[in-house]
């Protein structure tokens, strides 16, 4: 039987491009998709890679790419949608542009790269798909409120999904990264003219996120999320923080949990966080995941 294959989006940096080099180090053929021609090169060198062009805003493409990966390797197992970038700042100040923008690409993008892997992992009764969601999405965090949004659509959608096409065969998980050292944040398409009431907070805010984990972590649990063969699990975290947040939430209780966030938002954590919490970088995150 010839060798599995993945579709992984959103390859030419980040965790897509680390998860593309795990599952091909491990005898998988890789269908990396990248936005740009530039980066057309980005897998040269691995044999069993292939990268294509994919806007995944371009929803007509995407529902078109099932069936173009099939043809390229004669079979297809799984998907990790990864594609997608950050939009951040007060919602005040984000345009609307901004917020169709983000949901374009978070979430109809990815939502049409399901349909189109879905009929055929439906008619074999197997199939993988990963969708990248973000702690953030279970966090609660200021300055990210369009990005959460859309993160908790995918969670969301995954969960139905999930139930959905469980009886196919199909499994369909949500992925929840912690805070990693990749090159969102440097690229993130901040709101402009934001009003002076919000600079000093959101500047507060950003400092205490400096420290971040290895994104190679999140690529591990990719690779496992895809190969682990479990059926009943929905919810995966990357990141000592990722893997924390949804404990500490379910220990505290919502109100709880949201009162010692905002102390620790406002740079006030309280003891009872510290001791709860770890920050991203510290233990070895990754090794286990939380379902819910």
């Amino acid at each position: 039987m010839s060798a599995k294959t993945i579709v992984i989006t959103g390859t030419a940096s980040g965790f897509g491009y680390l998860g593309v080099r795990r599952f091909a180090e491990a005898g998988w053929n890789v269908v990396a998709t990248v936005r740009k021609k530039a980066d057309l090169d980005r897998h040269a060198g691995l044999d069993n890679v292939h990268t294509f062009l994919l806007d995944v805003d371009d929803e007509e493409a995407c529902l078109a790419f099932g069936e173009l990966a099939l043809s390229r390797f004669g079979r297809l197992d799984a998907l990790i949608n990864n594609a997608g970038y950050f939009q951040s700042g007060p919602l005040e100040a984000s345009t609307m542009d901004q917020v169709h923008r983000q949901f374009q690409t978070n979430v109809f993008g990815l939502i049409a790269l399901n349909k189109a892997v879905v009929p055929i992992f439906r008619e074999q009764r197997s199939g993988v798909v990963v969708n990248v969601s973000s702690i953030s999405a279970d966090a609660g965090f200021p300055y990210a409120s369009v990005y959460e949004a859309s993160k908790a659509a995918v969670a969301a959608l995954s969960e139905g999904l999930h139930a959905e096409l469980a009886e196919f065969g199909v499994q369909v998980k949500a992925l929840h990264p912690g805070s990693m050292e990749t090159g969102i944040f440097g690229k993130a398409d901040r709101a402009e003219n934001v009003p002076e009431d919000y600079l000093a907070s959101w500047d507060a805010f950003t400092s205490l996120n400096l420290v971040r984990s290895d994104p190679a972590l999140t690529a591990e649990v990719m690779y496992r999320m895809v190969t682990d063969g479990d059926t009943r699990k929905v919810h995966y975290y990357s990141g000592p923080d990722a893997e924390a947040i949804p404990r500490v939430k379910q220990l505290l209780g919502q109100d709880w949990y949201f009162e010692e966030l905002s102390a620790r938002n406002r740079g006030a954590a309280t003891p009872l966080w510290n001791a709860l919490m770890p920050s991203p970088g510290s233990g070895s995150g990754g090794s286990s995941s939380t379902s819910g």
